[in-house]
């Protein structure tokens, strides 16, 4: 019953997020009656609203006034750069309604997004620039903790640069260039991110040893560097693309070079981590072709295309970490 109803959790969450609940009592606790106006909402279930979310462990109350938790306060005010908020403003507004198509897609093995009604979502995001820039931030809020662990796990003290393949934002290749001065480095995408990239790197003073690389990484070869960085981008596509782009990135390593790829590894027993195997799921929401993995599946196709020595680590939560040594 618990796992059964458990979109009512979630929706009560992300409704939350939506209406900025957490980023108002980030100013200061309020009672019910305040909170309720301050929202805009109807006083009808306003406060088995509130209470849900002290249930859920979403928020506290302490009396009649409400607060956010420690955990709500860092992740979920939208006015702190740490917001990750932003990925789950996406799935509320696109992929909530998909997944109810779920069996639909396991019966015909189609995407379920706006694929189905003619629409291409990436298409139209890429092509308005204020859209993107928030899609783009929702990507640093989501990598950058894990770049953090990144930068401390890579032994980066053997290497002098790096690109980050699908860099997005630049979170990931900021991140490590903070933690590792002696690097310089750069972002890979497509031309229309790199003003968001640029002006990140500027902002977090790192400008100067950041450089991005404009282009389609399935038409163009990649950047040449001591370590390539592929996070969350091979899940999007086919094993036939993963294994080309696999392939691209050893081609552009200089010897003794390492690619690192960080993704919701599925456990190789494929049994205990269901964030992982939902995620593959979500490929079949949202790709053509796209699908999960395991940590012994990536270290296959990295020996397929020419990586002598690999290995995994795990990060943090469901993700970890395939490096591969050329």
């Amino acid at each position: 019953m618990q796992l059964g109803t458990g979109f009512w959790g979630s929706k009560t969450l992300l409704s939350a997020i939506e209406l900025g609940v957490f980023t108002e009592l980030a100013k200061g606790p309020l009672g019910a009656a305040a909170l309720t106006k301050r929202l805009q909402l109807h006083p009808r279930s306003a406060r088995d609203f509130f209470d849900a979310l002290v249930a859920l462990g979403m928020l506290k109350r302490t009396g009649q006034r409400y607060a956010d938790t420690a955990e709500t306060t860092l992740f979920l005010d939208r006015a702190k750069p740490s917001y990750v908020g932003g990925i789950l403003e996406m799935c509320n507004a696109r992929l909530y309604r998909f997944w109810g198509s779920l069996t639909e897609g396991l019966r015909t093995g189609n995407p379920q997004n706006e694929v189905k009604t003619g629409e291409d979502f990436f298409g139209t995001l890429y092509a308005d620039p204020q859209r993107l820039e928030g899609f783009l931030k929702a990507m640093t809020g989501l990598s950058v903790g894990f770049a953090k662990i990144i930068a401390k796990k890579f032994p980066w003290r053997k290497y002098r640069t790096f690109v980050d393949v699908g860099c997005a934002q630049g979170g990931v290749a900021v991140e490590i260039a903070l933690t590792h001065k002696h690097l310089t480095g750069g972002g890979m995408d497509l031309p229309v991110v790199q003003p968001v990239f640029e002006a990140y790197a500027q902002a977090r003073g790192v400008a100067q040893r950041l450089r991005f690389h404009p282009g389609d990484f399935f038409k163009v070869l990649l950047p040449k560097s001591d370590v390539i960085i592929m996070g969350h981008i091979l899940h999007d596509w086919n094993l036939d693309e993963k294994i080309m782009l696999l392939r691209k990135a050893y081609e552009a390593l200089a010897p003794g070079g390492a690619l690192i790829v960080h993704e919701v590894l599925i456990d190789d027993a494929r049994k205990e981590n269901a964030f992982g195997l939902l995620m593959s799921l979500n490929m079949l929401i949202e790709t053509h072709g796209g699908f999960d993995f395991t940590g012994a599946d990536c270290r296959k196709w990295m020996k397929e295309v020419g990586f002598k020595r690999t290995q995994v680590t795990r990060l943090a939560g469901p993700d970890g970490m395939v490096v591969g040594f050329k």
